[in-house]
């Protein structure tokens, strides 16, 4: 009995010993199993890490920022440490290892303190000083006339501009954010599979610090974003307000002037059907345009000068270097004002320039401003000097103060003394050839005789005129080649030329019928004596 139970006993041990062999393998194969499940999610939380590192681009402006942030914070530790080191050596150095060190230390120490000068604008109260404070707003500037609208419209667009980048620094803040908050999650599920894991738990604290210093930062940046906003409202508001202000003056301005030109349109057509003289007619509407000129300068003046005195002020600075730069147009301005008021010199009339050496001789087809246009015709100037007709000749208006004109139909006068000249022979009959000139020259100017004697009565209400002989003059004078006749007799100022080619071609056929008037020309006479071996002489005469 004893025996049979001594070895139910022993079996049930044996059974016991057996079953926790088996359940020590099963514990140990199980954690194995644990182990390597950790790993495995451990490794695709890390892959998840770095798909999310690699969209936070190195190029991130705030992670470089944050990057020269700790850069700049372990420059300041080491520096700090360095010194330290320094202050200690400087006093208890004694073997020349240690002042070996201390020299060692002083020129770290200045490479690191110009570090800190590169980095400067980093510190520990705000990293990221420079991204998160807005763009500077200018001074708004005065909208005091339209050039100042396109100034005002620009800086609305460079202000929004700004406003504009500033947004997508705080978009790109709150993505990084984002990104940084997935990152945290995941480190915290693995330190829940790693509870132990330095590595893990030091990431996990340095993120949480990064993650609050950037949140720090778009707190900032949504408070400064508020206020620079409103800021911008502001600046906006007040340069709408004179834009508006502009171009409503602009507005009542350009009605102004249109009601100016339509008066003065009216004034044109009136002088237009009531003056039929071309030269009233044409000073009349050159009279009006500058009144119109005059006016409408006046117009802009009072609307955009509100303080005369003070551009006054700034011409008389200005008005010696105006003078000396502007020296010409001010002349030529005052020549206009000599010559439209003076009556010297009008459209439609002769006239001959001197200018550079140049003769130039044509009708006034304009008188502006600053200078006067005349046609060149074919004169007796074209045709012994220039050997040119038919150009556009511009004379500067000042001229009429330092150069010759002459006005050949100047006042009621449209007549000009002109003359031909023809030569005989000394044995010719002069007498009779002055009196065949005087009758033919009479002849064919006594209508320009009878005009200018009726001009002259007229030009002796402006000027006192001793001689007022208008008949033909006749003279004679005795020359090297025989006996020059000169006839003078007046002629229409436009057509000299035609006159003068009649009376030379008239008095060319009667010296030809008289037989007692020979025109003479450069001759010369060869008297040549032949000697032959005849006793006889020859002699002979060549002409």
């Amino acid at each position: 009995m004893l025996l049979k139970s001594f070895i139910f006993t022993l079996s049930i041990l044996l059974s016991s010993l057996l079953q926790a062999d088996v359940s020590v393998e099963q514990n140990a194969t199980d954690t194995t199993k644990e182990k390597a499940l950790t790993l495995e999610q451990t490794k695709a939380y890390e892959q998840q890490i770095n798909t999310i590192e690699s969209e936070i681009s190195d190029e991130n402006m705030w992670m470089k920022s944050y990057s020269s942030y700790l850069t700049s914070m372990d420059v300041k530790h080491n520096l700090d440490a360095i010194k330290k080191r320094i202050s200690y050596l400087a006093k208890h150095a004694k073997t020349d290892a240690d002042k070996d060190e201390l020299i060692a230390l002083i020129s770290k120490e200045n490479i690191l303190a110009s570090q800190i000068e590169k980095l400067k604008g980093t510190n520990s109260s705000a990293p990221f000083s420079g991204l998160i404070t807005p763009p500077n707003i200018d001074k708004v500037p005065e909208i005091n006339n339209p050039f100042d609208i396109l100034t005002g419209l620009s800086m609305i667009k460079t202000l929004n501009a700004n406003l504009e980048e500033y947004r997508k620094k705080r978009e790109s803040l709150i993505d990084l954010i984002s990104k940084l908050k997935q990152e945290k999650k995941i480190y915290k599920k693995i330190l829940q599979l790693q509870p132990k894991n330095k590595k893990y738990a030091q990431i996990y604290k340095n993120k949480l610090a990064q993650l609050e210093m950037f949140e720090q930062a778009l707190d900032t940046m949504n408070v400064t974003m508020n206020v620079y906003q409103k800021r911008l409202d502001i600046a906006e508001i007040n340069i709408n307000k004179g834009i508006e202000k502009q171009v409503y003056r602009l507005i009542k301005i350009g009605m102004a002037i249109l009601f100016v030109f339509f008066i003065f349109f009216l004034l044109k057509l009136v002088v237009k059907k009531y003056i039929t003289d071309n030269e009233r007619f044409y000073m009349a509407n050159k009279i009006i345009t500058f009144t119109n000129f005059i006016i409408i300068i006046l117009i802009l003046f009072f609307n955009y000068i509100e303080n005369a005195s003070y551009l006054v002020t700034i011409l008389g600075f200005a008005s010696a270097g105006i003078a000396i730069a502007m020296k010409d147009w001010f002349m030529s301005m005052l020549g206009w004002l000599v010559i439209v008021f003076g009556g010297s010199i009008h459209v439609g009339d002769r006239i001959r320039v001197d200018m550079g050496g140049m003769k130039y001789v044509g009708d006034v087809l304009d008188i502006s401003l600053l200078r006067m246009t005349i046609l060149e015709d074919i004169t007796l100037t074209s045709i012994m000097h220039n050997r040119r007709a038919g150009r556009i000749i511009f004379i500067p208006n000042n001229y009429i103060f330092t150069q010759m004109i002459a006005n050949y139909t100047h006042n009621s006068l449209k007549t000009v003394w002109d003359g031909v000249k023809i030569t005989i022979t000394f044995d010719s009959n002069h007498k009779k050839a002055m009196h065949i000139v005087k009758e033919i020259t009479k002849k064919f100017s006594k209508g320009y005789t009878d005009i200018t004697r009726k001009q002259l009565n007229k030009l002796r209400q402006h000027y006192n005129l001793k001689n007022t002989n208008v008949e033909p003059r006749i003279y004679s004078f005795i020359e090297s080649n025989g006996i020059d006749i000169e006839a003078w007799y007046l002629t229409n100022a436009y057509a000299t030329l035609t006159l003068r080619s009649v009376i030379s071609t008239e008095i060319l056929d009667a010296f030809k019928e008289a037989d007692d008037i020979t025109i003479a020309y450069p001759t010369q006479k060869l008297h040549v004596s032949m000697q032959s071996e005849s006793p006889s002489a020859h002699n002979g005469e060549i002409v």
